[in-house]
């Protein structure tokens, strides 16, 4: 099973739509808040970007909205 790292923020119904398609697919995740110190940055060191969503797969990231990051999910999740 892939390594996965979801990226989230409070309030985010993006990174919401994400966490339930993951757990619909039993996909265990790691979750990272980017509002938590140092967090944001992190992300942005990297992976390039630092705002929420950002879903990271086996290293590599994908990032905006569910609609925009659902077909890379699908591919790799078999959704």
């Amino acid at each position: 099973m892939a390594k996965v790292l979801l990226y989230t923020s409070p309030g985010c119904p993006d990174c919401a739509a994400i966490k339930r398609y993951l757990e619909m697919h039993g996909v265990a995740f790691d979750e990272r808040d980017v509002t938590a110190p140092g967090v944001a940055e992190e992300a942005k060191s990297r992976y390039g970007v630092r705002v929420a969503p950002i879903t990271v797969i086996d290293g590599g990231a994908l990032y905006g909205t569910f609609a925009e990051q659902k077909s890379r999910l699908d591919a790799a999740f078999g959704g």
